[in-house]
């Protein structure tokens, strides 16, 4: 009898700058098996503290996360600021947020209307937002709190940051893959208030969508019962974004190089499966 070798843990992390026991960093664990993702499990990290010490574990994983590993090149260039990753990545985090914010604020003040940010190359595939916008989502503020983390916990970047290859982290996008499925159809939002019927039957026919494999992805989801109806039940989409993530990270598992191009700039970084 020939042994079957154990699946790869994925893990897919619907990330927080500022995570509350209220609103925690969302992680969603699963395995592939071909083309099936089945979700084992979720987690809630409801502090930095507890984010960092999950990724200092020991253990095996490779993992999407919804926040930017990198910075426009444009924007570095312009600044003066270290044009190599690693040193890059530093020199961020030394600055606080107050000066990351006034310090962004002064580039797009320079700059004409209509090309005020900065973006990415995968930013235009990903239909993501500039990875120096620090409001609505503040997503500067996300790669501030969790790139430095990722770094000191030795967890392995590809093209970025050589680390641990038993813990590899990957950048996520979960929007991508929801407007693929949805279009442009609103199925989350933190406000109680707009935790609308639509909203809930967005989530369904998301659910729905990824359980039946209907994207480009190739990968079909497997839940129980109970798991569909919690990440039905969940207004907010954090869970959901989690197993979004958590199917991107499946996508990048099947492929060579994580399904990163082989343009990459190696300060940018790039979204999977963008």
């Amino acid at each position: 009898m020939v042994a079957v070798p154990a699946a790869r843990v994925l893990v897919g992390v619907d990330f927080s700058s500022a995570p509350t026991a209220r609103k925690p960093i969302r992680l969603a664990f699963g395995q592939r098996r071909g083309a099936v993702v089945k979700l084992e499990r979720q987690e809630a990290l409801p502090s930095l503290d507890a984010f960092a010490a999950w990724l200092a574990a020991p253990g095996s994983w490779l993992g999407g996360f919804d926040l930017p590993f990198g910075l426009p090149r444009e924007l570095v260039e312009t600044l003066g600021w270290p044009t190599e990753w690693a040193p890059l990545i530093a020199h961020y985090a030394s600055l606080s947020r107050a000066e990351i914010r006034d310090t962004f604020a002064a580039f797009c003040d320079a700059r004409p209307a209509g090309r005020k940010f900065a973006h990415r190359a995968c930013d235009a595939p990903a239909g993501s937002s500039p990875s120096m916008k620090w409001v609505n989502p503040p997503v500067a503020y996300m790669l501030h709190a969790g790139v430095p983390r990722l770094v000191a916990a030795g967890v392995h970047l590809p093209g970025l940051h050589a680390g641990d290859p038993s813990r590899v982290a990957l950048e996520a996008y979960p929007g991508l893959l929801a407007r693929e499925l949805i279009g442009q159809r609103s199925y989350k939002s933190d406000d109680r208030a707009k935790h609308t019927p639509e909203r809930l039957i967005a989530r369904k026919d998301l659910i729905e969508a990824l359980e039946q494999g209907r994207t480009r992805l190739g990968l079909r989801l497997k839940l129980s019962h109970a798991q569909r109806d919690e990440l039905a039940d969940d207004g907010s989409g954090d869970k959901l974004d989690a197993v979004l993530c958590l199917m991107q990270a499946a996508w990048a598992d099947a492929r060579a190089g994580y399904g990163q191009p082989a343009g990459m700039d190696p300060l940018e970084g790039w979204i999977v499966c963008a």
